[in-house]
């Protein structure tokens, strides 16, 4: 039972993602199947699949930016049909039951948490396997609707690095009059850049360099700051209500928070691999607050692809073909693409 298509996966930390091919589940009376047409390339895939987070269940088919068009749906679908242009994001289940469930924070589920949309097991009991392929079927709870004034190849980043950047902006109320630095300008850094400016925030990137500035300020920014200069800091005491850490990196968070104005919070979105280090002082001294964000829920998500395609947000991507992911895999972690690859899967769909 089921329906085989082709995908790539990971078989071992160490070796590279090859071709194979994957059972998709039949079609059950809520679910809905699609084509996929572009999947994202994640820093959290290759995280999975270098075993960098916990040991996976292998073999992985990575990839939680999906974007396709619907080919089949069940019998008591309503809410999608044949045709409809949709997504999948990083969770294709939950419990359905929990308050956070019930408020549309899925992503917080308190019973059985999110269910990944690779590389955990869903309510069959059988492995979740991701975007890298060329067919998926998901339960229409968990599918988004892509706006149709948006690129299908566009769309797909906005499905974990929108909605990881969106979600914190929202919440932390960044608008008009409010200052926002952003940590970092990579995959998920570009996009809060964007987003912020389309919320009518003042934004400024601080990066290590300024080897980006020139698009950071194309993107919207009204300032550019390197952190390696200390003088960046002293600078910018005292300046921001919120501040977006995107990297993974190990900050000294004592420099960032001081950048806070009295009340203001800096939102950590990366996951560095170290334990983080806070003095006390840098909190008390100023009210601030140290917080963290993980993606959004599904009404959160579909509220920010209907925002990126009213306010013309869009990720700047490099589109490969399946058999680029390795190499693009070494160039992600040489900060060697600007600023997101996807995948166009037409070689897994025929």
């Amino acid at each position: 039972m089921g329906t085989t298509v082709s995908a790539y996966a990971a078989t071992s930390a160490t070796e590279p993602l090859t071709e194979t091919t994957i059972t998709r589940r039949d079609v059950g009376p809520h679910d809905v199947a699609f084509d996929i047409h572009f999947a994202g390339i994640c820093h959290s895939d290759i995280h999975t699949v270098k075993a960098e987070w916990g040991q996976p269940n292998y073999p992985v088919v990575p990839g939680h930016e999906i974007a396709g068009i619907v080919t089949e749906v069940g019998a008591e679908v309503t809410k999608y049909k044949v045709g409809d242009r949709v997504g999948v994001g990083c969770f294709v289940d939950s419990c359905r039951e929990c308050d956070n469930c019930r408020a549309g924070l899925e992503q917080y589920c308190s019973t059985t948490g999110m269910v990944g949309t690779y590389n955990a097991v869903g309510r069959d009991g059988e492995p979740t396997q991701g975007g890298y392929s060329g067919a998926i079927v998901v339960d229409e709870n968990y599918v988004l609707r892509i706006p149709d004034n948006m690129a299908l190849d566009e769309a797909a980043p906005l499905l974990c690095a929108g909605i990881t950047t969106y979600s914190p902006l929202r919440h932390w109320g960044a608008g008009p009059g409010k200052k926002v630095a952003v940590i970092g300008l990579g995959g998920l850094g570009h996009l809060a850049v964007k987003i912020a400016v389309a919320m009518g925030a003042e934004v400024t990137v601080l990066s290590q360099s300024l080897k980006k500035m020139e698009d950071g300020l194309r993107l919207g920014a009204t300032d550019y700051r390197a952190t390696s200069d200390r003088e960046t800091f002293k600078d910018l005491k005292s300046t921001f209500d919120l501040i977006l850490n995107t990297v993974s990196a190990n900050l000294n968070l004592a420099d960032y928070l001081g950048l806070l104005k009295v009340d203001g919070t800096l939102v950590e979105l990366g996951m560095p691999e170290d334990a983080m280090s806070v003095p006390a002082g840098a909190l008390v001294f100023g009210r601030r607050s140290l917080a963290g964000s993980l993606i959004g829920g599904i009404p959160e998500t579909q509220e920010m692809l209907d925002f990126c395609a009213e306010h013309d947000v869009r990720p700047e991507i490099e589109v490969v073909t399946p058999d680029y992911i390795n190499e693009a895999y070494e160039r992600v972690l040489a900060s060697d693409v600007r600023y997101r690859f996807v995948i166009d899967t037409a070689s897994l769909r025929s």
